[in-house]
C-alpha cells in the first residue's frame, strides 16, 4: 500500500504506506489537517487516490472497489445519515443496501439497535437525536453487516462517559477477529482501545509503534513526581543525587527525571523517609502520550 492525495497544489497525503492484520486495533493519530480522514476516504472508496493504491483483504481499492467496500464497515467523520428517517428505517435501508432482504434486513437492523443500545429511540427521526445518539446510529450502520474490516473516524466523538465505555467495550469485543482502524485526536482513545498507534502529520507517517512504545519515548518515562512542602529546598537536595538527570518544578509539582538506567522511585522514597519531608503525592510516571504527540508532530523529538 502506498497512497497519495493532492488537492490542487496541496499535498494532503504523501505516499503513505502501512499494513494492518486481523486482531490489530490501529490508532490513527495526527493533528487537524494531518490527512487522517482523507486516507480513510481513499481506503473506503469515497475519494480516488492521486497516486498509488491499497488492498483490503486482497481486494484492490481501485480495480476491485466493490469487493473491497463489501467487507468494510465505515463510520465517516460527522456520522452522516438521512435525518428525516427513523433510526429503524435508516438501519433497515442500510441493511437492504448491503444486500439483505425482507426479514433478514429487519433482523440485522434490530440486532444493530440492540448492540448500540438504541432501544429507546428506534422510531425517532435521526434529525431529532442528540449528537451522541447520532454517533451511535452511525456506528450501528457500520457494524450491521458484520464486516471483516472496520474503519472508524472519531467513533466516540460526542459521547458521554457511559456511552464511551459501551462503545469501547463493543470495539474490544470485535477486535480479535477483525481489522480495526480508528482515526482520532483523543489520546485517551488510543490508550483505551489500540494495540498499535501511528502518528501522521502533513500526510506523512512519522511514527508506528505500540501505545506502550510511544509512552516510553516520553521524557517523563520513569520520572518521579512529588507534591511536597518546601519544594524548592527538596528540589535542591534531589538535584544532587547521582540517579537524577534533571529536576523541574512546575505548577506546584516537583518532577525528577532519571539518569539512564536509574531506579529513581526507590531512591526518592528513601530520601523522603530520611529527610522527613511532608509529601502529599508521590508517583512514578509511565510517560505522557500528549507530550510525545507534540514532540513528534512538531519535530522536537530528542530536543
Amino acid at each position: 500500500m502506498s497512497l497519495s492525495k493532492n488537492f490542487g497544489g496541496i499535498v494532503a497525503v504523501d505516499r503513505l504506506s502501512f499494513s494492518v492484520g486481523a486482531g490489530e486495533v490501529l490508532g490513527f493519530l495526527g493533528p487537524n489537517g494531518a490527512g487522517k480522514s482523507t486516507t480513510m476516504k481513499m481506503l473506503t472508496g469515497f475519494l480516488a487516490p492521486s497516486g498509488g493504491t491499497a488492498t483490503i483483504n486482497g481486494h484492490d481499492i481501485i480495480n476491485d472497489s466493490l469487493a473491497a467496500r463489501r467487507i468494510i464497515g465505515y463510520l465517516p467523520e460527522g456520522a452522516p445519515s438521512y435525518g428525516e428517517m427513523t433510526v429503524r428505517n435508516f438501519l433497515e435501508f442500510i441493511a437492504r443496501a448491503r444486500g439483505f432482504k425482507g426479514r433478514e434486513a429487519r433482523r440485522k437492523a434490530a440486532a444493530a439497535i440492540d448492540r448500540l443500545n438504541l432501544e429507546s429511540v428506534p422510531e425517532q427521526t435521526i434529525e431529532t437525536l442528540s449528537k451522541g445518539f447520532k454517533r451511535r446510529v452511525g456506528l450501528a450502520q457500520a457494524i450491521l453487516h458484520d464486516p471483516q474490516v472496520l474503519i472508524l473516524d472519531e467513533p466516540t466523538d460526542g459521547l458521554d462517559p457511559n456511552q464511551k465505555h459501551e462503545v469501547r467495550s463493543l470495539i474490544r469485543d470485535m477486535s480479535s477477529e477483525k481489522i480495526i482502524v480508528i482515526s482520532t485526536h483523543m489520546l485517551e482513545e488510543v490508550q483505551a482501545l489500540c494495540n498499535r498507534a501511528m502518528i501522521i502529520a502533513d500526510g506523512r507517517l512519522l511514527v508506528d509503534d505500540t501505545p506502550a512504545g510511544l509512552i516510553a519515548r516520553s521524557r517523563y518515562h520513569n520520572a518521579v513526581t512529588l507534591v511536597v512542602e518546601e519544594p524548592e529546598r527538596v528540589a535542591s537536595i534531589l538535584s544532587e543525587i547521582p540517579q537524577a538527570r534533571k529536576v523541574e518544578l512546575r505548577e506546584g509539582e516537583l518532577t525528577v527525571f532519571p539518569a539512564e538506567g536509574a531506579r529513581l522511585f526507590e531512591v526518592i522514597s528513601d530520601a523522603v523517609k530520611e529527610y522527613g519531608w511532608s509529601v502529599s503525592e508521590l508517583r512514578l510516571e509511565a510517560g505522557r502520550l500528549d507530550e510525545v504527540f507534540r514532540q513528534v508532530t512538531q519535530g522536537t523529538v530528542g530536543k
